[in-house]
Parts: C-alpha cells; structure tokens; sequence
C-alpha cells in the first residue's frame, strides 16, 4: 500500500517522491523545474542527502503545487499558503510604515493639498506602470508617514475627517502593493485600519472603496469566509444606496463594485443564477457612467464589465462561456495596466477551462507584456504555467518554462 504523504511520519524525501508520483511527474522533469540535476533529486528523494534549505523547498513545493507547505514538510507548525506569491524587495520598507506609530512628534506634516495631490499621482502611477508594485513600493512609506502624521495633527474636527478620508485612502493603496504577499496579518492590518479611518472620515466614497476592499480580504481568505464578505459589501450597498440618485459618480462606481463583489462571491459558491443577477445589477450602475468614466480605486467603468463577465463564468467553471465573454470584453481596452494582466489571467483560466491550453499560454505572455508584476504575484497564472510546463509538447513545455522564468518561477 502507497504511503499517505499527509498522515505518516515519513521522511521529506519520501515525501517529494509519493507526491511527485501522483503528480505523474518523473525525476528528470521535477529536477529540470527546481534547478537541480536528476541525480541531486535522486539523493534528496532516496534520503542520502539532507533536507534542502527553505528556497529549494519552496521550489519544490510549488513545483508540485501543493496546498500547503506543510503537505511537503509533514510538519504542521509550517503552514504556508502557496497560492501568495514571493515577497517584494520593498515590502520590509513599507511594512515599517505601517508598523510605526511615533507617539509624539514634532515635526509638522505637509499641506494637506500637497499629500493629497501625491496620493493622486501615485495611484495615476499604480494605473500605468508595468511594475507597478515596485513604483508604489517606493512611494508608499513617506505617504504613510505624512497621512498619520495630518490625522495627528489635525486641529478641528473638519480637519481630522479629511486627513483621516487621506489615510484610509493611502492604506487602500498599501492594499494593492501587499495583495498575494506573504505576510496575510499586515494585509488584514491595513484593512482593518483603512476601514477605521474611512469610518471617521464619514466620507461615503472612502467609506465604500474601504468595504470594498474589506470583503475582497475575507472572499480571499477563503469559502469559510464568504459570508462575512457578503455582510461587508451588503450593509456598505445598504449605507450608499440611498445617496445614489443624487451621488457623485465616484460613489456610483463604488456601489456598482460592491454589486459586482456579491456576484464574484456567488459565482464562488457555484450559485448561477445569483452571480449573474448581481452582474446584471452592476453592469445598470455601469451603464449610468459616462463612457470614458474609470473609477481611480477600482477600475469600475463601463469598460471593466466584459472584464468582469469573463470572471465570473471562469468562478462558476464554465469554459465555453469563459471563452465567449472573453471574446466580448476584447471590445474594450481597459486603461489600467494591472488590471489589464488581471483580466488576461482570468481570460487564460477560462481558456484552460476550454481545454485550449496554447490559448491560455498566449493570453499569459499577453498579462506579462502589459503588467510583469500582476502575473509574478498571481497563484491562477503561475498554476497555468507550472501545468504547461508539464505539457508532453515540447513546444509548449518550452513556451512555459521561458515565462516562468521571466516571472521568477523557474531559475534563469
């Protein structure tokens, strides 16, 4: 009887080669993803060589797409969702940040219109950098500093609303450069604290872009966590709803958002009819916006809704449907870099769905060109291509290995 890999006490490389077999993967082709030879793998697997370090464990893990470090290691203290990617160099520098909280300080905070007008020019930037992570990575520790220091220096109450609708606004772009990093308790540590200062802000759109962000935080920590994405973006579309006859198109695009996360979270839960209920409902909000209209934060617009179509027939598994509403968003150029790589990635899901994996590949190769940092950082796009690897077409396989390691999955 083959040994269970995840109940007993078996040695790791006992380990690598159970789950490498059900992988259907030989010696040569796991060494060849690692960057080892077969005759290294060899030795790790039969035990005559220690454990690897962390890096080379990763590698293997990932390699073998395993949920879960501890799947590999067989000790359960090392839980490590594989589905967050790598680290960015500047997350050390923008964790500090965040993490800082001078009790007193003397020194005075910039204008408000000067921290104002470069939170503005950073999420400009965020829009249309390649590397975008790398560009707000840089920007971000001093904005923090400032916002914190605005709302602690805030001598009226109308002030401190203000620097407070600023901080919440620059934690929202925190949010995005610490999205699929390994460190979940500082992106929960910036949700949270965005939410509290949008809430004091009593700005209804910082309030909503903050809710907004809030239930994608619990939708991605998983299905036990649904329902409380539901009951963030219900009791937010609750607070807004009333102000949108008379509301600003920013606070529309926010509301038509919040829409669309119910339908994203139902099309999670594979219910149907519900999912593209709140589509529908989102794309009326849509279709209320002027045409060049695009939301700063989110990239609501009517633009976005084929993008968001294509995603939710991806969520409810439907490949053919995937494919023909990717088909339909192709209309429409979405303005925002990043997001543009995001909707080549789900496009590419839905073409996987299809079994169209030379498709899927392509529209990957077209994420990277647009935006190499959204499909470094993304576990559905480094899933496609860690399977392509494994194509028995060598052109595929070597179409796949030159992107992943463009993207750092493989070594150069």
């Amino acid at each position: 009887m083959t040994p269970d890999p995840y109940g007993d006490p078996l040695r790791f490389g006992q380990r690598v080669q159970i789950l490498r077999g059900r992988r259907g993967m030989t010696q040569g082709q796991l060494a060849d993803l690692v960057g080892v030879s077969p005759h290294t793998l060899r030795k790790i697997e039969n035990g005559q060589q220690k454990v690897p370090g962390l890096e080379m464990v990763m590698r293997i893990a990932e390699a073998l797409r395993v949920a879960d470090l501890s799947d590999l290691t067989g000790r359960l203290d090392m839980h490590v969702d594989l589905f967050i990617g790598p680290g960015h160099p500047r997350l050390a520098a923008v964790k500090a940040a965040i993490d800082s909280f001078p009790l007193a300080s003397a020194v005075e905070p910039p204008p408000v219109a000067h921290v104002e007008a470069r939170l503005h020019a950073a999420w400009k930037a965020r829009h249309r950098a390649p590397n975008h992570r790398e560009v707000i990575g840089q920007l971000l520790p001093d904005l923090i500093a400032d916002a914190q220091l605005l709302v602690r220096h805030a001598d009226t109450s109308s002030d401190r609303r203000a620097a407070q609708s600023l901080l919440a606004q620059t934690y929202a772009l925190a949010q995005f450069f610490i999205a699929y990093q390994p460190d979940p308790s500082l992106l929960w540590r910036v949700t949270e604290r965005g939410m509290i200062a949008a809430q004091e802000s009593e700005d209804p759109h910082t309030i909503g872009v903050a809710a907004w962000l809030m239930a994608q935080a619990h939708r991605d920590s998983g299905p036990r966590h649904f329902e409380a994405a539901d009951a963030v973006n219900l009791r937010a579309l609750q607070f807004l709803e009333p102000l949108l006859p008379d509301s600003s198109d920013d606070v529309l695009a926010i509301a038509g958002a919040l829409r669309f996360e119910l339908g994203y979270t139902a099309a999670r839960r594979r219910e149907t009819g519900t999912a593209w209920a709140h589509w529908d409902a989102s794309n009326l909000m849509a279709s209320r916006l002027d045409l060049d209209y695009y939301h700063p934060v989110t990239s609501f617009s009517q633009a976005i809704m084929g993008a968001h179509a294509v995603t939710v027939a991806v969520e409810l598994h439907q490949g053919a449907e995937s494919v023909r509403q990717a088909a339909r968003a192709d209309e429409h150029t979405i303005r925002s870099r990043p997001r543009r790589a995001r909707h080549r990635i789900e496009e590419a899901r839905g073409y996987a769905l299809d079994n169209q994996p030379d498709v899927a590949l392509a529209t990957l190769e077209k994420a990277h060109r647009s935006a190499p940092e959204t499909i470094r950082y993304n576990g559905y796009a480094r899933s496609i291509i860690l399977e392509a690897i494994e194509s028995p077409r060598a052109p595929g396989r070597r179409r796949a290995s030159k992107l992943a390691t463009e993207i750092g999955l493989l070594a150069a």
